[in-house]
């Protein structure tokens, strides 16, 4: 039963590289498209630093994929870039031979950014100098890109794609994770806002300013102000994330600045009620709509009131109408 077993699992990875044919590589490929056309809207890359730019390597790893895959890298950079704007270094892929200082020169293996300053500074003619040098190939799960400055030798953009982006998730991960441990070690502190616009039924409008703490950042306590619920007032809030639907459950307690003002200036002893109590609580719970800024929320309060509405979280006041 055992070595069955293990015959299994031995076809089984066998079989792996076969799954990673050609249709794995070309959504691949769409997913690059997609990313750096993604960077370059964000501005994170800008088209004059990367063009002209000249591919330094399409390679194929599989033998469905040769006929095809240096054929399509070619097409997406250009819709990318633009066209005039990329140059295909075939000399890159060859064994180089020249001659330097009195002596004949034979480079094989894999190409530096010397050599294909070189090689552009030959072969350019008139036109302007390469500013970037692009590495696309293909690997079993997908293709693997490196986008280089030429004239730094910086990496601009470096990433492994696969159809499902696994990888880039994963890498983002990691990179959050490395940036947290790094903010607690400097004990920077992180804060979240959110606005609140409960209106129906009840009207509950209030902005929370909040510090994130806890083992695992799943705490928020700050300050309140509200403007409704009451009308003006001023108190402390603490929510707690919670891993279903990534939402935060928690409470505020807020005092009431036109009733304890009114009981701050009464001659009496008794104590006085100007629309609100002094001190209303409300529970609140917040539903993110995905990975976006924007969620819902639901609110009830000591007051009786029950709303239920849209928080902005992290964004600019009015943000759909700026």
């Amino acid at each position: 039963m055992v070595l069955r077993l293990l015959l299994f699992f031995a076809l089984l990875l066998s079989a792996l590289p076969a799954w990673a044919g050609p249709q794995t590589t070309r959504d691949a490929l769409e997913r690059v498209q997609e990313t750096l056309e993604l960077r370059i809207d964000e501005g994170r890359l800008k088209p004059e630093d990367l063009s002209p730019a000249v591919l330094v390597s399409a390679r194929p790893r599989y033998t469905d994929s040769a006929d095809w895959y240096e054929t399509r890298v070619v097409e997406i950079l250009v819709s990318v870039l633009g066209p005039g704007a990329l140059r295909v270094c075939e000399a890159c892929k060859v064994p180089r031979t020249y001659v330097e200082g009195g002596a004949l020169v034979y480079q094989s293996g894999p190409i530096g950014l010397d050599e294909v300053i070189r090689l552009d500074e030959q072969t350019r003619g008139t036109s302007a100098a390469a500013r970037t040098a692009i590495w696309l190939d293909e690997y079993r799960g997908g293709v693997s890109l490196r986008i280089v400055d030429l004239r730094n030798g910086s990496v601009l953009y470096a990433q492994n794609v696969d159809p499902m982006l696994i990888e880039t998730k994963n890498t983002e991960r990691v990179y959050s994770l490395a940036a947290e441990l790094e903010r607690r070690a400097r004990g920077d502190s992180l804060t979240q806002t959110f606005a609140d616009f409960a209106l129906v039924p009840g009207q509950h409008i209030s902005f929370d300013f909040t510090d994130q703490w806890g083992s695992r950042n799943q705490n928020l306590s700050g300050a309140t102000i509200s403007l409704f619920d009451p009308l003006l007032g001023v108190g402390a809030c603490h929510y707690r994330r919670m891993p279903f639907l990534n939402m935060l459950v928690g409470g505020k307690v807020v005092f009431s600045i036109p009733t304890a003002a009114a009981n701050a200036l009464a001659q009496t002893e008794d104590p006085i009620e100007i629309i609100d109590p002094l001190v209303t609580g409300a529970a609140v719970v917040r539903v993110p709509f995905g990975r976006s800024n924007y969620g819902g929320v639901l609110t009830v309060s000591t007051n009786g009131r029950v709303g239920v509405g849209i928080s902005l979280m992290n964004v600019q006041f009015l943000p759909v109408l700026l």
